[in-house]
């Protein structure tokens, strides 16, 4: 849930490529509709760019691209956001062109509207389709695969497992969240609502953010356009759908209380980087990898054995990097008078074996685990970027 692709040293291509995986994550192909429109802009910026990145400071962010918004662009993620996950009566899709052209007038028009009446700012809005959807047209295809039970889901509410459609929305405006959302929902036939969750996210550059647990998240992710061509986009996996990704979301249910009860010397052996800046414990940069080898004089281990850097590192499960870009929430307390609070992992991939494989081994060795309590869990493909020339569609 923090940083789990830690550095020992190599970049990543280097680290990875010698575990015989892909790094990075990128475009490596497009929608069948979209690469007959030639070249989009680059998904991501360098950091000292000398333009203002998109979704700074509610600069608007365009809707249209090879790759949907709200996944790697902006690069440093809003800071309040809204999930709508919806049932749909059937599994045909004709709707989908309606939903595209509605963000992209919702995110462009500069006239104020009963839906944004202080215009669009900062918002985007990324579509996803459930299993159920996907797997109706092909089995075979990336996204028509659903998660497979971990320890723990037993606790899920039978209503937030799963689901026929996503609508994630993200603005630094809160308010704008929930009309945007019934707007769009308006234009689906035979939606039903299934769940719906509300986040945020402190200040942060980038993507790097303290989660609920005080700790540093997002400090290894793909960066870059290579990056996330070979790790998050689906790419040459399946021609049409290139310039999708796969997302996981699993809404955990914190014990703060507990893991603030360790003091911090303790919460930073389960972690494996130090609480204040990030650094690993086998020292180095903050954002760079942990030495997994590094021992003390006395022959122990730096990084501990069950910590979350050393559970979650790459190497043990020959799986890619994953694109995160997680958000807390805060749903007040529950009958017994326990806060229902924690963290909203979202993530992004191009196969869903990376999370599955990930999460099956924090299952077993990941100390960090036990503070979590898993409450909703889904996945969706999402779809390819779309324009006004070239529209969403699956």
């Amino acid at each position: 849930m923090t940083d789990g692709e830690p550095r020992t040293g190599p970049s990543r291509r280097a680290l990875l490529g010698a575990l015989g995986v892909a790094v990075g994550a990128g475009a490596a192909g497009a929608a069948g509709a979209l690469t007959a429109t030639g070249s989009w802009p680059s998904e991501t910026q360098r950091p000292d760019a000398a333009v203002t990145p998109a979704g700074s400071s509610g600069q608007p962010v365009p809707a249209a691209g090879r790759y949907q918004a709200g996944i790697a662009r902006p690069a440093t993620p809003q800071h309040f956001g809204l999930l709508l996950v919806c049932d749909l009566d059937g599994t045909d899709t004709p709707w989908l062109g309606a939903i595209g052209e509605r963000i992209l007038e919702l995110t462009t028009t500069s006239t104020p509207t009963d839906v944004l009446p202080d215009g669009p700012g900062d918002l985007t809005v990324t579509v996803g389709l459930g299993p159920r959807i996907v797997a109706a047209r092909d089995a075979t295809l990336p996204g028509a695969e659903d998660l497979p039970a971990f320890a723990g889901d037993d606790a899920i509410e039978p209503h937030r497992r799963g689901g026929d459609l996503l609508l994630a929305l993200y603005s630094d405006d809160p308010s704008v969240l929930t009309a945007v959302g019934d707007d769009l929902l308006a234009l689906v036939p035979g939606a039903t609502p299934r769940w719906r969750q509300r986040l945020f996210r402190g200040h942060g550059e980038r993507g790097v953010v303290r989660n609920p647990f005080g700790f540093l998240d997002g400090v290894i992710v793909p960066h870059g356009d290579e990056e996330l061509a070979e790790n998050v986009w689906i790419g040459a996996a399946d021609a049409a759908l290139g310039a999708g990704t796969v997302c996981v979301i699993r809404r955990l249910r914190l014990d703060t209380a507990r893991f603030a009860a360790l003091g911090t010397p303790a919460q930073e052996r389960v972690i494996g980087r130090q609480r204040i800046d990030g650094t690993p414990l086998s020292g180095g940069p903050k954002d760079g990898e942990v030495n997994l080898n590094a021992k003390t004089p006395e022959g122990e281990f730096i990084t501990p054995l069950r910590s979350h850097a050393r559970a979650a590192h790459p190497s043990f499960t020959g799986s890619s990097l994953m694109l995160r870009r997680g958000y807390a929430f805060d749903d007040g307390l529950l009958p017994n008078g326990e806060a229902d609070a924690g963290l909203a992992f979202i993530c992004f991939q191009n196969t869903l074996r990376t999370f599955v494989v990930t999460q099956q081994r924090l299952d077993e060795n990941d100390d960090l685990m036990t503070y979590a309590t898993p409450t909703g869990s889904a996945t969706f493909l999402i779809l390819p970027g779309f324009s006004a020339s070239s529209p969403l569609r699956f």
